[in-house]
């Protein structure tokens, strides 16, 4: 459907190979009816053309340009690309990402990238929270010392319990 149409009341008639919508009683699309179980079709005039821009996307360009800041920003990208049903609905967390290195730099995506992949959430929105609240600054996501416990008599030792 042009996207003009948007919320726009349209009548269907629908055939075994054809899809046809009318509005205002002139066809404004007429498509081969895909046979695909919950499968779509898209026909790029039909588009806003902010929506044609993402077309020039591919999933490899998108993965090269992760690469290029670095190994964990490849890897988000690419689980953004691989955890949709389509690879283009991930797009949009993918133009995100390259939104963040331009607004943090590279250097800090990349340490953000490697934060959300250990916490395993490589998702857009933990890689923002993550430089939003500067924890890509931090050294670890563990204490750096771990202090062990005193002797105590009542702490009870592994003999203990043998």
């Amino acid at each position: 459907m042009p996207h003009r149409l948007v919320g726009t009341t349209v009548e269907l008639r629908v055939t075994g190979t054809l899809v046809e919508a009318f509005a205002a009683n002139q066809r404004v699309a007429c498509h081969a009816l895909s046979h695909k179980r919950g499968g779509h079709t898209t026909v790029p005039e039909h588009m806003p053309a902010s929506h044609r821009a993402h077309l020039e996307w591919t999933p490899q360009k998108l993965i090269d340009w992760g690469r290029r800041i670095g190994v964990s920003t490849a890897a988000v990208v690419s689980w953004q690309l691989e955890h949709r049903p389509h690879p283009e609905q991930g797009y949009r967390a993918c133009l995100g990402l390259k939104r963040l290195a331009r607004e943090y730099t590279p250097a800090r995506l990349e340490v953000a990238s490697a934060r959300a992949l250990a916490i395993r959430s490589p998702s857009f929105r933990s890689v923002d929270s993550i430089l939003k609240c500067g924890l890509d600054r931090q050294h670890s996501l563990l204490p750096a010392t771990t202090t062990a416990l005193p002797d105590h008599e009542n702490v009870l030792g592994p003999d203990y319990y043998h």
